[in-house]
């Protein structure tokens, strides 16, 4: 009688489980036309959260520094350029999930692009203006360059093949520098994952199977190009006092392999919705890096 009750249960809870699911994925499943409700849902929530972010950013991150009037710097030539990469990323990503969620909405095309896609060069250029009256920092043209190029990317592809053939992702390690500099490089792995760019490598993804028809390759197999920098302790070159190393900076340019988690088939919508969040990162792979300082090098695993 026990285990016939305990068969019961687990019969019970896996129709539970199998319902919630059915449902999960019918609100998952991209409206076949303009869903108002959907829409309106989704403008209401994007303009409240990218409200809230920038008032918290402007009392509780720009008020700790000095105020001043409207002002532009010339930061190119810093962190070499790992910064504005990290802004082309922002930028990337950013419009793919405005354009995503405007898709599930059942907005028509050019209204993804015109209104989802410039979603992350819309919200970082209100960052660079908070910027540009902070006398800490300044408004960085070529921060607006990163983040035009982050959205042209995005944009590019799905005007001219309707699909993203080359992803644009991230991976991280963490390193040695972080511990000398926490102010600047992050207090723990948390605020390195952002702000240590010695750990950050970005990665160009592209997907063999949409660009060669033809190859017997599984369809998810992607070759990366990436590019990360170390040796990194400020900005510049600057000397910096009472540190335990020295900078040694050098570029660094990668070639690996890599998994698209969208071309992976599966019927759970769910599944798919995990898949492209995740899709943003790298997945570990061997990798060939090449920097300026040592030449080749083989890394077994590389995060």
């Amino acid at each position: 009688m026990k285990y016939r009750w305990i068969h019961t249960s687990f019969l019970l809870l896996i129709s539970v489980c199998s319902f919630a699911q059915s449902k999960l994925d019918t609100f998952l499943k991209p409206s076949d036309s303009l869903n108002s409700s959907r829409r309106n849902a989704v403008v209401i929530t994007e303009v409240s959260l990218a409200g809230l972010t920038l008032a918290g950013l402007d009392q509780l991150w720009y008020a700790d520094f000095p105020r001043s009037k409207f002002h532009t710097i010339n930061d190119a030539d810093e962190w070499l350029q790992m910064d504005k990469l990290g802004h082309t990323f922002s930028a990337y990503q950013l419009g793919k999930a405005g354009a995503d969620v405007l898709k599930w909405s059942g907005v028509r095309k050019k209204d993804q692009l015109l209104y989802g896609a410039t979603l992350g060069f819309t919200f970082l250029t209100a960052v660079e203006v908070l910027d540009g009256y902070s006398a800490e920092w300044g408004f960085s043209w070529s921060d607006m360059a990163a983040n035009a190029v982050g959205t042209g990317l995005f944009i590019g592809q799905e005007l001219l093949w309707e699909e993203q053939r080359v992803l644009l992702k991230y991976s991280f390690h963490q390193t040695q520098y972080a511990s000398q500099r926490p102010d600047k490089l992050g207090d723990g792995f948390m605020e390195e994952i952002l702000k240590d760019y010695n750990g950050q490598t970005y990665w160009l993804s592209a997907n063999i199977n949409s660009f060669v028809k033809t190859s017997k390759l599984p369809k998810w197999l992607n070759v990366a190009l990436g590019y990360g920098a170390d040796g990194m302790l400020t900005g510049k070159n600057e000397k910096v006092d009472n540190l335990l190393i020295s900078q040694n900076r050098q570029r660094q340019f990668y070639l690996s392999l890599d998994v698209d988690l969208s071309k992976i088939k599966t019927n759970s919508r769910l599944l798919r919705s995990l898949f492209d969040v995740f899709n943003m990162i790298k997945v570990p792979f061997p990798t060939l890096e090449f920097n300026d300082k040592n030449g080749l090098k083989l890394h077994y695993i590389y995060f």
